[in-house]
């Protein structure tokens, strides 16, 4: 049966987080641990985990909830932080905003893997965004392929973060560059997508919404340094002149959308 690890990091998040930990505790599939990295938050976000925690507890939830509150070097660290103590099959990141869309999403997802077949490389699917009432605002305009590798995101980074799976053995291969400040995430998933093919190993779309993002995060805020160092990391893993011509196509898709 698989176990996913569910990592949510946190920093002064106490009007974001609860409706994130509301959504994992109410998770049907049973083999999940959860892992709340924070750091060192200076409001109430603490109190609401540790009442999170107390709710699991009382309404007898097999879930594991694992705590640690510390200082960081930012988002990214923290994320490295709960890929080192993750110990599932599979790690996801849900971070303070973003929730399941249903109770059984966890159930879909390793539903999605055979018995007897090898654990893929990676399972992926669809996102929403959503306001902070959790309202539907639209989907998501990179949709992820019927079959990805990890030339797919010369594209744009087709499958969202909080909707990319990945193997925990593969991903403790692979931690955060911290010297990306706002794309270490797409760096991230190229690196683990790379490394599950040459490996032989499956990435899988699970062919459902597994996760409702909140409109406007980290690399919204920062469009422009964000779109700097994406251009930085797809000249690292496709070339310059590759990434130079499919940055010329995005600027006239763009044209033609307006």
């Amino acid at each position: 049966m698989i176990k996913f690890t569910v990592i949510t990091c946190t920093y002064n998040a106490e009007h974001e987080v609860q409706k994130t930990l509301d959504s994992v505790l109410s998770q049907e599939y049973s083999q999940v641990e959860h892992l709340v990295i924070d750091g060192e938050s200076k409001d109430n976000t603490m109190q609401i985990v540790r009442e999170y925690e107390a709710r699991s507890i009382n309404q007898e939830s097999r879930h594991e909830i694992l705590v640690w509150s510390e200082p960081d070097k930012g988002l990214y660290d923290a994320m490295n932080k709960g890929i080192q103590r993750a110990s599932g099959d599979y790690l996801v990141f849900l971070n303070a905003g973003d929730v399941f869309p249903n109770v059984d999403t966890l159930e879909h997802i390793a539903g999605c893997v055979g018995e007897d077949e090898e654990n893929p490389g990676v399972l992926y699917g669809d996102t929403d965004i959503v306001n902070d009432d959790g309202r539907f605002l639209r989907h998501r305009r990179l949709s992820p392929p019927k079959k990805l590798s990890w030339r797919s995101f010369m594209r744009g980074m087709l499958v969202c973060h909080q909707a990319f799976y990945a193997r925990v053995d593969l991903a403790k291969r692979h931690p955060y560059r911290l010297e990306y400040r706002y794309s270490a995430d797409v760096d991230w998933c190229i690196r683990i997508m790379r490394d599950a093919q040459q490996q032989g190993l499956e990435l899988k779309n699970v062919h459902a919404v597994v996760v409702n993002f909140l409109d406007g995060g980290m690399t919204t805020k920062n469009h422009r340094s964000s779109l700097k160092e994406r251009f930085a990391v797809m000249r690292e893993h496709y070339g310059l002149f590759l990434t130079v011509c499919m940055h010329i196509w995005f600027a006239i898709r763009s044209l033609f959308k307006r």
